[in-house]
């Protein structure tokens, strides 16, 4: 059963939730022929790398968490590391060649999990079948998403800025790729490791050279995703799972941990002490969120900051009458969420992303790809242990999350979102673990943004105006300061869940906000 305006998706036997419903058909094919969820997130993954062009592709990263009823779960952390060779900074730039400075590590990615889905889960599929329903689409065409027609328009004089770009991707109508086809043929014919060796590694590392990026195929070449144990925290009984550093998903798991102190289920999430005490707890975790780096340079135990009498310290400081003022920076960052259950039950919780929407504006013409800006999330303070440095890893702000219950995966979810997502799941997860929402409805209700964005300079609470006029009113008086926005907003984020039941019926959806939707099959 499809996800409709009105009800989420229901099915027995799988599931699958994209921002894109060519992407989501693709990952349900694979589903159907009895395909794994690992299986199913790379077949729709790699048609979003075509159909999501604005906000991800082959030229950026991913981030998955992947676990089963057997006890088995694992983080695959799809992070490309900064060039060997670095030119000095001032300011890092956020677009143009120099901030194409770090490896894009999505392929690897790929590779590894499939590897996983073999040895673990049965899998029998590899990228040549994998990788078919992207193929076609980027050689045959596709409607240009509503997604990719707004971004396209957001930034219409700043494409035109960018080599090839505003010629390559259309702003309406049948957009074709065959460049981006033929490097997808290479991976599908050859295996995931072409993109970073031999003759497609080496036509993409002369790409960023021509183009000005300090990236080279020695680069390319040490580019490997790592398989490694989330981390995770109890809320109420469901066992949450997050990447570790350099993502930021122990920022998530802080929030919720604060709010575990708070009576949750009590509090009307449509009211103003709801709203309150999420902005709160936000701006208490994004107070360490700082100390987030690379942990093969800087040495860090994030556990700690999830230590029971650190997170009730931080929830005794808030104000459940004042807000407490906000003086961080904000990153904006575009990205898609994918997720997947299969008829046993086995999980794939994935966010793939190329940073900023439009990532680095970077083209490589010969091969299609844009590339990702993430290494613009670096830092060029040398006191930071984000500073930016050869090999290093940025910050990361992709964190993609499996709830368990009882030991099995009950809940998927994720977001796009850049600094927005662990303020989006904040919401998400309140409402389907503290009020028993569905899906669609919890992904439906009117969401908040806190601080800079590319539209408002200032650090407002932006909040969907369908929270009502009272409760704007009313966080005004506690002294937010509070910009409404339109309901259903593009700067909300584009988030996706599935929750399995403990009788095994799956309910899904992907955001109204997107164009997607979450198959049953």
């Amino acid at each position: 059963m499809h996800q409709t305006d009105t009800s989420p998706a229901r099915s027995q036997h799988g599931m699958v939730t994209t921002p894109h419903p060519l992407a989501s058909e693709a990952g349900a094919k694979v589903l159907r022929r009895g395909g794994t969820a690992i299986e199913a997130v790379i077949a729709a993954g790699a048609a979003l790398t075509v159909v999501y062009p604005h906000f991800c592709g082959l030229g950026g990263d991913a981030i998955w968490i992947i676990a089963d009823g057997e006890g088995r779960r694992k983080a695959i952390m799809g992070i490309g590391q900064a060039a060997t060779q670095l030119p000095q900074f001032d300011t890092i730039p956020t677009r143009g060649p120099l901030s194409a400075l770090t490896t894009a590590a999505v392929v690897d990615s790929w590779g590894k999990a499939l590897d996983f889905s073999r040895n673990h889960w049965g899998g029998t599929e590899n990228l040549g079948s994998l990788l078919n329903d992207a193929i076609l689409l980027a050689t045959d065409g596709f409607p240009a998403s509503r997604s990719q027609q707004h971004w396209h328009g957001f930034r219409r004089s700043e494409i035109e800025n960018w080599p090839g770009v505003a010629h390559h991707f259309v702003p309406q109508g049948q957009q074709r790729q065959p460049e981006l086809a033929r490097v997808l043929e290479a991976i599908a014919l050859h295996g995931h490791r072409t993109f970073y060796e031999g003759e497609t590694g080496q036509r993409i590392a002369n790409g960023l050279e021509k183009a000005g990026s300090p990236l080279r195929m020695q680069d390319l070449e040490k580019t490997v995703a790592s398989l490694v144990e989330p981390i995770s925290l109890s809320y109420r009984g469901i066992e949450l799972l997050a990447p570790p550093p350099p993502s930021q998903g122990v920022t998530t798991l802080t929030i919720m941990g604060i709010l575990s102190n708070f009576p949750m289920q009590d509090i009307n999430p449509g009211s103003v002490d709801f709203y309150h005490l999420c902005v709160e707890a936000v701006k208490q975790a994004f107070l360490d969120r700082g100390q987030i780096a690379d942990p093969d340079v800087v040495e860090q135990d994030c556990t700690q900051w999830l230590e029971a009498h650190v997170l009730s310290a931080k929830a005794s400081t808030i104000n459940p009458a004042r807000a407490m003022p906000w003086p961080h920076h904000f990153q904006t960052g575009d990205t898609v969420y994918l997720a997947a259950v299969d008829t046993q039950g086995q999980s794939a919780s994935v966010l793939q992303s190329t940073y900023y929407d439009w990532g680095s504006g970077v083209l490589l013409p010969d091969t299609g790809l844009l590339w990702q800006n993430r290494g613009a999330a670096f830092s060029t303070d040398p006191l930071s242990p984000n500073v930016l440095a050869p090999g290093k890893r940025p910050f990361y702000t992709l964190n993609p999350g499996i709830g368990l219950k009882n030991g099995s995966p009950h809940l998927l979810y994720g977001t796009q979102g850049a600094d927005g997502q662990p303020q989006t799941l904040t919401v998400i997860l309140s409402r389907l673990i503290d009020h028993g929402l569905d899906p669609l409805a919890a992904l439906s209700a009117p969401r908040f943004l806190l601080g800079k964005t590319f539209s408002d300079s200032r650090d407002t609470l932006k909040i969907e105006n369908a929270v009502g006029g009272d409760v704007v009113t009313a966080l005004a008086a506690r002294g937010h300061d509070v910009m409404p926005i339109d309901a259903l907003s593009a700067l909300s984020g584009q988030a996706g869940v599935i929750c399995r039941s403990e009788n095994g019926w799956l309910q899904g959806a992907h955001d109204p906000r997107s164009d997607g939707y979450a198959i049953g099959i």
